[in-house]
């Protein structure tokens, strides 16, 4: 749960040694394996979710429109086992196991980080640039479909040589009222209104750095509930962070990493059933030292804690303690790495027995030759149940045990580039997943009418990932196509299960997604197609579906002023009517437009 401090110090270690490792990206906190990872690029006018559905492996969970609750699984294994991560500090909710993507400062954020051996999606913010004034930053305004307007600004400063300070505030205002189904009937009580604010400092100290994060997201949304059973609730939400980190480097063989984050969360709901409102706070305190012994060889230790309490009148009172310790090490050579760590987890709520679990984890990569590589890594992961799991009054079930995951994956990665600016690449990831004690709801068996949770639940999930990418990068045109296939075969395999042998809920057997761009003149254009396929959930199977995304940006320098850019983007170009959740529409055909004013 906090390890992204020990990865980011083993990332330095391998970045001061002689090393041929394309993407070593330090985005998780479960031992050091980080070679598995692919990243994308965000754009300031897109959301968390879109930007994640490139990216085959994932299931996304959208409830609508861009008022529905959004979280991301990957590999079968679940959403509250895929961790997310902003700057190296895991966005924690130990009530429901993951936090809605919504909420994160998209406006801010340069790029995303998917790891598929720790499990994980890592978001970072895009560091400032300056030219030659100490003043830097954007303003903009995105309009279009369903009444939606969404400004945003960003002002950078800097401060010293050594320090900058960038502050941003963003809001989304919509109806949210799309049409679906076959007719025009339209989607109501999905309105949205959203306010995301804060700070980042980044600064420079003699062999590290050191950056301090603040933000705040204030919403007020409908939640209308499933086509089936309509709702007119409405949902508050109240999030506020405040973190910072420190990563320095005290002589060739030392390097300290630490980071602190306070959190609090509420959310109210005002419903016909009773109104009801609960308050998440959250506390971390993560270090690790890592200590290069020879050249070719670094060992890592972490020790990190986490304070979770979430209250609510007459329902919650629920505390929680994890600690964490994890003794790692790093092994480079000129064509074989390996990343070996052992990882201790413990758990401690309130009134209840504490749980304690060991995880080891192994990652290996051989260099047959430039630019081709063999990969092959293997994790035990535990999921502790949630507060929602095991406390929920009248739902919960105290006697849960924890999740017990083995992931495991082997594959190749091939790259080659040219002096005139062309790149091609491609992967091919052949990954096997098996999860016992997993947690799912079922009937009692002296009340078929109340559901509870038990650890009755195995998975086991297996399946491929391959993708293929061109790109060419000159001074006149830059541009590149990429195509990427997963099949996934997630299946549900708990005795006497009515869903026995059957595809778990909402993952894709089949992905596929095929994108591209070009940018000329100050011109660019992407295109990216989705489509998904052998979906099922409990009620049987799903249709499939498939996007066509088309954006266009223009830049026009303004002389000393800066840079104006025009955008136009057309989301579900076909107007496929199709759903990511049973009952919850997702919108079809929309348009968003309007521009960016960089100074």
């Amino acid at each position: 749960m906090f390890l992204s401090s020990l990865l980011f110090a083993a990332g330095l270690l391998v970045a001061e040694t002689p090393d041929t490792l394309q993407a070593v990206t330090i985005v998780a906190d479960k031992g050091v394996v980080v070679s598995r990872t692919d990243t994308l690029a965000l754009h300031a006018d897109g959301t968390a979710a879109d930007a994640l559905l490139r990216f085959p492996g994932l299931s996304i969970s959208d409830y609508g429109g861009l008022a529905g609750l959004k979280s991301v699984s990957l590999r079968g294994l679940g959403t509250p086992h895929t961790d997310i991560y902003l700057d190296g500090v895991r966005v924690s909710n130990f009530q429901s196991g993951q936090n809605d993507l919504g909420m994160l400062p998209m406006e801010t954020l340069g790029s995303a980080v998917v790891d598929y051996a720790q499990n994980s999606v890592s978001f970072r913010t895009a560091r400032p640039v300056f030219g030659d004034s100490p003043f830097a930053g954007r303003i903009g305004l995105q309009a279009g479909s369903f009444g939606t307007w969404m400004p945003s600004a960003r002002l950078d400063v800097k401060a010293s040589e050594r320090v900058a300070v960038s502050a941003h505030a963003a809001g989304i205002i919509t109806r949210g009222d799309f049409p679906f189904g076959t007719g025009n009937e339209r989607r109501s009580g999905n309105d949205l209104k959203q306010l995301r604010t804060g700070y980042d400092v980044f600064g420079k100290v003699d062999r590290g750095e050191w950056m301090i994060k603040s933000y705040l997201n204030a919403t007020d949304r409908g939640t209308p509930g499933s086509l089936s059973w309509p709702s007119e609730d409405r949902q508050q939400d109240r999030n506020f962070v405040l973190q910072g980190s420190l990563n320095k480097t005290f002589s060739d063989r030392y390097t300290l990493n630490l980071s602190a984050k306070g959190a609090w969360d509420g959310i109210y709901y005002k419903s016909a059933w009773g109104d009801s409102n609960y308050d998440f706070s959250d506390f971390q305190f993560n270090s690790s030292h890592t200590f290069r012994i020879t050249d070719w060889w670094g060992v890592s230790l972490a020790a990190d804690l986490e304070r979770g309490t979430l209250k609510s009148p007459g329902l919650y009172d629920a505390a929680r303690t994890a600690a964490l310790a994890a003794l790692a090490t790093a092994i480079r050579f000129d064509r074989f790495k390996a990343d070996l760590a052992l990882q201790y987890n413990g758990t401690f709520d309130k009134g209840a027995e504490a749980l304690h679990s060991l995880s080891p984890s192994a990652d290996l990569r051989l260099t047959l030759f430039e630019g081709f590589d063999l990969v092959a890594f293997g994790r035990r992961a535990f999921r502790a149940p949630t507060f929602n799991e095991l406390y929920y009054p009248g739902y919960g079930n105290p006697a849960l045990k924890p999740e017990d995951a083995w992931l495991t994956d082997a594959g190749l990665e091939w790259h080659a580039g040219s002096a005139a600016g062309w790149s091609l690449g491609a992967k091919a990831d052949f990954f096997y997943n098996y999860l016992k004690n997993k947690i799912i709801s079922a009937p009692m068996p002296d009340d078929l009418n109340v559901w509870l949770p038990y650890n009755i639940g195995i998975v086991q999930a297996k399946g491929t990932d391959a993708s293929l990418s061109l790109r060419y990068g000159g001074e006149v045109v830059d541009g590149g196509l990429s195509a990427r296939y997963a099949w996934q075969s997630a299946l549900d395999k708990t005795p006497d299960s009515y869903t026995f042998n059957k595809q778990i809920p909402y993952v894709a057997r089949h992905t596929v997604t095929l994108a591209g761009d070009l940018a000329v003149a100050g011109w660019r254009l992407d295109a990216v197609w989705n489509w998904r396929g052998g979906r099922f959930d409990a009620s049987g199977e799903m249709p499939d579906w498939n996007t066509l995304d088309l954006s266009l940006r223009k830049d026009f320098t303004l002389g000393r002023l800066g840079v104006l850019g025009l955008n136009v983007s057309v989301r579900d170009l076909l107007d496929c009517r199709y759903e990511l959740v049973r009952d919850y529409p997702m919108p079809g055909r929309s348009v968003l437009g309007g521009f960016t004013f960089k100074f």
